[in-house]
């Protein structure tokens, strides 16, 4: 098997209300005294209240073009640059934190990060997904070096749409379906991979626990026990399964459906937790897993998860395609088996799920 590279945490890491106040001793004790703020303009927005003034520390401040891109990365990087700044701090969801990831190793500049949302794991991890001008996935980029600062106000979060918190529960539970398929392939896995696979189960565990209650209260602008636990599960879990499973605990066949789904215009209004979570539906059909698909069902309608195409608002007729995208030779749907996973297998899943839904109906 390939080497195992840990990458497994943050530099340091925090999740408690009030946690901003403390940003400015945290920055200078590692002796940052110049930043660039990158931001979108609706989670600075969302921050601002909680944001605290930064009194000897330079800052400038800049608002991001809303897509990760080289492009934007290659701008942000030269902003860092320009100001010499000594930290990029990030603020705002996974996209902003993946330009700011990005834009700080190509810079050579620490990066702290500040999420907005609870809607994926990557501000814990050291890699960014990258789009194209056009919004189509492009490719993964792994750093050789973790966030330095993680600091995640509850408040914030609590306060985001919470159709956002779901997403990031859809994108989380992705985490044990897709290790699993890939750790409990190995005969003799070892330790890290160990952690991986114990650490994606707690995502599920904590998912199939916590998460109805958890939005519940996102609804009702309530930080609670049950919140803060699927927020850390989002964040802190996700980004481990990952960090210590490397290749093998990152993505497999429900990712590939999502990168799939980009090709087609009308998935791009649709958030990227949710296409994960219907593309683990067709992952466990291509498992042939018929019984836990139906185990999922129920979970997916109390929350809101989409189940089909149609939930996406993406139209049946891109499923070729769809699937065709999601079988490139470098897509990790083939980490499921040692054989090549077909479109045609693919294109057939997807049929099935969406004839479910017309039976349903």
């Amino acid at each position: 098997m390939e080497d195992i590279i840990i990458r497994g945490a943050p530099a340091e890491y925090v999740c408690k209300s009030g946690v901003l106040e403390e940003l400015e001793d945290k920055l200078t004790s590692r002796n940052i005294k110049r930043v660039l703020i990158v931001s979108g303009v609706k989670s600075w927005y969302a921050a601002r209240y909680y944001f605290p003034t930064l009194k000897s520390i330079h800052v400038t401040h800049a608002f991001y073009k809303g897509q990760c891109t080289v492009t934007e990365i290659s701008r942000v990087a030269a902003l860092a640059q320009s100001y010499a700044v000594d930290a990029i701090i990030g603020v705002g969801g996974g996209k902003v934190l993946d330009v700011v990831k990005a834009a700080a190793s190509a810079s050579r500049t620490k990066s702290v990060l500040i999420p907005t949302l609870a809607s994926n794991c990557a501000p814990w991890t050291p890699l960014s997904v990258i789009y194209s001008d056009e919004g189509v996935m492009s490719h993964y980029d792994v750093y050789p070096i973790s966030v330095d600062l993680l600091l995640v106000e509850p408040r914030i979060l609590v306060e985001a749409p919470a159709p956002l918190l779901i997403a990031g529960i859809g994108d989380t539970l992705a985490k044990w379906y897709e290790a699993d398929v890939q750790i409990r392939r190995l005969t003799n896995p070892p330790v890290a991979l160990k952690v991986a696979h114990h650490t994606a189960r707690l995502c599920a565990e904590e998912m199939f626990e916590h998460a109805e209650e958890a939005v519940n209260d996102a609804k009702d602008v309530r930080v609670s026990n049950a919140f803060v636990r699927v927020v850390e599960s989002i964040i802190m879990l996700g980004g481990m399964v990952g960090g210590f499973g490397d290749r093998y605990g990152r993505i497999a066949g429900a990712h590939s459906i999502h990168n799939g789904m980009t090709i087609a215009p009308e998935s791009h209004e649709a958030l990227h937790g949710n296409k994960v979570a219907y593309g683990i539906l067709v992952q466990l059909l291509l498992e042939q897993k018929e019984s836990e698909v139906e185990r999922l069902l129920p979970f997916y309608q109390k929350l809101g998860l989409p189940t089909s195409l149609y939930e996406l608002n993406i139209p049946s007729k891109w499923i070729d395609e769809i699937a065709q995208q999601a079988t490139r030779m470098e897509e990790s749907i083939h980490h499921m088996r040692n054989e090549k996973i077909t479109a045609s297998e693919v294109a057939q899943a997807m049929h099935d799920l969406e004839s479910r839904l017309i039976i349903k109906l």
